[in-house]
């Protein structure tokens, strides 16, 4: 085997597994929230629909390191026409995932919630709350909130 060759084959190995060992905790990462939101659909007796589950990143617990923010919807509770949207916190510890918190956040007849961002410790959301008038289906006025780990449980303080 040649010099070149010799030297080649190390060093795309070392290439290759930086993308490897990302793929991997991120794969553990969504399975852990998966694992943990398909509890939470089981204990209400309802499931989580396709596709509107939102993750984001950052550090929520001052140790410099990013934890994840989740923002998933159960519906159908006991066959019911309801769903609730709950913000669930995982802080990530010796590098995985591990659950923290969670309270619900939005659902019908109360307003909706979308993610947008963990800044300086805290969640931003944006809001979209009904007006006296506005049917189930279509809340109409938008507003912004936040929330923050503080002790251990997730706190709403209003935007300004």
């Amino acid at each position: 085997m040649s010099t070149s060759v010799r030297l080649l084959v190390p060093i795309m190995v070392l290439c290759l597994l930086p993308s490897w060992s990302t793929s991997a905790v991120q794969s553990d990462d969504a399975a852990r929230i998966d694992k943990f939101i398909a509890r939470q659909a089981e204990k209400e007796n309802g499931s989580e629909p396709d596709g509107i589950r939102k993750v984001v990143t950052g550090d929520l617990n001052h140790d410099g390191v990013a934890d994840a923010a989740v923002l998933f919807t159960i519906e159908g509770q006991n066959g019911a026409n309801n769903y609730i949207q709950y913000l669930a916190v995982f802080l990530r510890r010796n590098g995985r995932l591990v659950y923290a918190a969670r309270a619900p956040a939005g659902g019908k007849n109360h307003r909706s919630i979308e993610l947008d961002s963990i800044k300086d410790n805290v969640i931003f959301l944006e809001t979209t709350a009904y007006a006296k008038r506005d049917p189930s289906c279509c809340p109409t006025i938008k507003g912004r909130t936040k929330y923050a780990l503080v002790h251990n449980k997730l706190t709403e303080m209003r935007a300004k």
